[in-house]
């Protein structure tokens, strides 16, 4: 085979190579209008084609366009993102079997993993939908409590302290972390940590009133606690598992596109045992 007949696309970051064939799967699609050079948003850098978009969502498109069938890890529920981004292609009829898969109700899963640590308490709260785990993080605010130095003029007045808000950190789209007590491993100025959670406005440092706000907070949210179990007795990690079916995505007509010659009716959404 002629390297003239493969193209390699880096898609955020992400290198997949495949043939021009597959590429124009769909020849209306806008992913096989860009072999020709004329749309902006593909890059050509190092004989390779870059996109500006998410890497891991692509590789699901780029598996539809080999097969023409949906098939996605039986765990999956970023349908609204997946269908984002094969709307961004112009691929019509993924846009439809994804506009199919949404109206079926799914489980959604929370996994909250809670360690207590002398007076600290530490937080991961993992989603399998990334937009939940979105909404939570801009509830979620952590205080650090700071001392101001004191000089030797000022020794005779009470120190003062700030209260500097933080988001929870972000390691992945599908989780978050966070921590709250008191650290007392910085020296003479211990370190104190506050967690607020909206719409309450209490600033809370005990971990375990800090988790039973969190849990109060997903309750309203629809989840359900399914299970909880001890991961690890020795270092006090406790888990703790939410279920809630996914609500229907509003999905509006402005959005739907044309249909291409192959419609939907002739493409077979299966569901994969794989995992990511």
């Amino acid at each position: 085979m002629g390297s003239q007949e493969l193209v390699t696309l880096n898609v955020g970051g992400k290198t997949f190579t495949t043939r021009l064939s597959t590429i124009r799967q769909f020849p209306m699609s806008r992913l096989a209008r860009m072999l020709d050079g004329q749309d902006q948003e593909f890059k050509l850098v190092n004989g390779q084609i870059f996109v500006d978009r998410d890497g891991l969502l692509f590789s699901y498109i780029l598996d539809f366009l080999r097969t023409r069938l949906l098939s996605l890890p039986t765990d999956f529920s970023d349908y609204p993102r997946l269908r984002r981004e094969a709307n961004f292609y112009e691929l019509d009829p993924l846009v439809e079997l994804l506009d199919q898969e949404l109206l079926k109700p799914k489980a959604e899963i929370l996994e909250v993993r809670f360690m207590c640590q002398d007076t600290r308490a530490f937080f991961r709260v993992f989603g399998s939908c990334s937009s939940t785990v979105e909404m939570l993080t801009g509830r979620i605010t952590v205080f650090v409590e700071q001392s101001s130095i004191q000089t030797w003029s000022d020794s005779s007045l009470p120190p003062q302290t700030t209260l500097l808000p933080f988001p929870p950190q972000r390691p992945s789209y599908h989780d978050l972390v966070f921590q709250c007590g008191c650290d007392n491993t910085t020296g003479s100025q211990a370190e104190a940590r506050y967690v607020s959670i909206k719409p309450d406005n209490r600033k809370l440092a005990n971990g375990t009133n800090v988790l039973g706000l969190l849990v109060d907070t997903l309750l309203k949210e629809g989840f359900h606690l399914v299970s909880t179990r001890t991961v690890s007795s020795e270092d006090n990690v406790e888990c703790y598992n939410f279920e809630r079916m996914n609500r229907l995505e509003d999905l509006t007509m402005s959005e739907r596109m044309k249909p291409q010659p192959t419609t939907a009716a002739q493409l077979v959404p299966v569901q994969s045992q794989r995992k990511k």
